[in-house]
Order: C-alpha cells, then sequence, then structure tokens
C-alpha cells in the first residue's frame, strides 16, 4: 500500500503511541497497531483498531 501524504513511501505494519486530548487531560495509549510510512512516518489506523481506541478511550474518563 502506498502512502497517502507522501505518495512514494510504501506503508509498513508498526506500532505508535495515541494521544488524545479530553477537557481536562490526556490520553495516552502505548504500542497501539498501524501502518506507517517507511518515507516520511505518516500513521494510518485500521478501522477496527479505530473501533477499539474510541470503545476504550474517551468515553470512560
Amino acid at each position: 500500500m502506498r502512502c497517502t501524504s507522501c505518495r512514494s513511501g510504501s506503508m509498513e505494519e508498526n506500532t505508535t503511541t495515541y494521544f488524545a486530548q479530553l477537557e481536562n487531560c490526556y490520553v495516552i495509549i502505548e504500542n497501539v497497531p498501524c501502518l506507517k510510512c517507511v518515507q516520511c512516518g505518516d500513521v494510518v489506523y485500521r478501522s477496527s483498531v479505530m473501533e477499539n481506541l474510541l470503545k476504550k478511550g474517551p468515553q470512560r474518563y
């Protein structure tokens, strides 16, 4: 899969740290699965990963 940002790099399976800002705090989740561009470093999450982040993330806080 080609990167949608730089259009020249390829996307590889990787992990990253997800940050979310709430009204009075920040949520930081480490080791989140993602696709990361080897050229520019842009990160894309699969829809299943985003669903899990939204289910388990900000609503609980």
